[in-house]
C-alpha cells in the first residue's frame, strides 16, 4: 500500500519533507538554460530540457532527505507536449532515486472522465488488449467538488495498483474561505468534505493504522487543521503552505497526531530556489542550496514536533 511505503520512508529518513517540483523558467539558473536555448532556440523543447536538468539536480540532492516529491503538472503543461515529457521523466527519475511521487494534478470530474484521469496517473490504459502506463505517480491530488462518484473512480485504481490520493479539503490559498468556509446544515463545507474523505479513508487502512486516502490541508490554517485532524484521524495530510506562503513549523503541528505521524509537509519555492536567498550560494551550487534548505526544514519540523511531544522516531 502507498501509505505503508510513505510511513516506512518517514521513519527511515526521520523526515516529513515533501519537495514541490514547481519549475519557474525565469528562476532556473542561466547556466542550465543557456545551453538549451543555444541548442534549440526559444522553443518549448529548450524550456522542457532546462526544467528536466534542473529537476534532476534538485532530486539528486534531496533524495535522502525528502520522502516524496510533488510535481505540479500545470508548470509542465504550459510547455505543451515537451513539458509533459519533462514531467514524466522527472517522476521516473525521482522514483529511481527512492522518492515517492505525488502527482499534483488536482483532477476531478464526472465518473467516466475521472476514470480516464485515474488510468492516466494511477492505473493503466488499455491499447489493443495491452495495458500501458501513461504517467508514473504513487499518489495524486484530487478535487472532490463533484462528490463521491468522482472519488470512486480513483479509489478503484488505488485499490488495484496500491496507490494513494490526497483530496483537497482546506487549501492554503488566502481566498479558500470563499467557498470552503461556507456553512451547510451547520457545518463548514471543508468539514463536510472531511467527513466524506474519512468515510473513504476508513476502508483502506494500512499496517500503521493510516489510510492511503488522505487530505490536503494548508499550513496557513492551523486552527482549521486541528478540527480536521479530529474529523479525519486515520487520513494522512499533505500540508502545503510551509515557508514561502507563510506557514511555520508551529503551524503544521496540528496536522500531526500524537504519535508524531499523520502528515507530510510540502515546500516548493523555499527549497527549489534556495540558491537565491544567501550570498554564499552561486548558480552552480543551486542543488547544494536546495539540499541545505531541505535539511533545515526537516530539522525545524522535527524539533517542533518533539517540543509538542509528537516524536515519531
Amino acid at each position: 500500500m502507498f501509505i505503508n511505503k510513505l510511513i516506512e520512508s518517514i521513519k527511515e529518513k526521520k523526515s516529513s519533507v515533501v519537495v514541490g517540483l514547481d519549475p519557474r523558467l525565469e528562476l532556473i539558473p542561466s547556466i542550465v538554460k543557456d545551453k538549451y536555448f543555444k541548442k534549440h532556440g526559444k522553443t518549448f523543447k529548450a524550456a522542457a530540457e532546462s526544467i528536466l536538468e534542473f529537476n534532476k539536480e534538485i532530486i539528486d540532492n534531496v533524495c535522502d532527505i525528502a520522502v516524496a516529491v510533488k510535481p505540479q503538472i500545470a508548470f509542465y503543461e504550459q510547455y505543451g507536449i515537451e513539458g509533459l515529457k519533462a514531467y514524466d521523466e522527472t517522476c521516473r527519475h525521482a522514483s529511481k532515486k527512492g522518492l515517492l511521487i505525488i502527482g499534483d494534478i488536482k483532477r476531478g470530474d464526472i465518473g467516466s472522465t475521472s476514470k480516464a484521469y485515474s488510468k492516466a496517473h494511477l492505473g493503466k490504459t488499455e491499447v489493443g488488449g495491452e495495458y500501458l502506463q501513461a504517467f508514473y505517480s504513487d499518489s495524486i491530488t484530487v478535487n472532490p467538488y463533484l462528490g463521491d462518484d468522482c472519488l470512486k473512480e480513483f479509489v478503484e485504481d488505488i485499490e488495484e495498483y496500491e496507490k494513494g490520493m490526497f483530496v483537497l479539503v482546506k487549501t492554503s490559498n488566502p481566498s479558500s474561505s470563499q467557498l470552503q468556509d461556507l456553512e451547510v446544515e451547520g457545518k463548514k463545507i471543508y468539514e463536510k468534505v472531511a467527513e466524506m474523505v474519512n468515510n473513504w479513508s476508513d476502508q483502506y487502512i494500512g499496517k500503521f493504522n493510516y489510510s492511503s486516502i488522505g487530505a490536503v490541508v494548508g499550513a496557513t490554517y492551523p486552527e482549521e487543521a486541528k478540527r480536521l485532524r479530529e474529523l479525519m484521524p486515520s487520513s494522512y495530510f499533505l500540508v502545503p503552505g510551509y515557508g514561502a506562503q507563510g506557514g511555520t513549523a508551529d503551524d503544521v503541528v496540528p496536522c500531526f497526531n500524537k504519535d508524531g505521524l499523520g502528515a507530510v509537509v510540502n515546500s516548493s519555492r523555499g527549497i527549489l530556489y534556495a540558491y537565491k536567498k544567501e550570498e554564499k550560494w552561486t548558480e552552480e551550487s543551486y542543488g547544494k542550496a536546495a539540499r541545505d534548505a531541505a535539511i533545515t526544514m526537516r530539522d525545524d519540523i522535527n524539533t517542533t514536533l518533539e517540543k509538542h511531544d509528537k516524536k515519531y522516531w
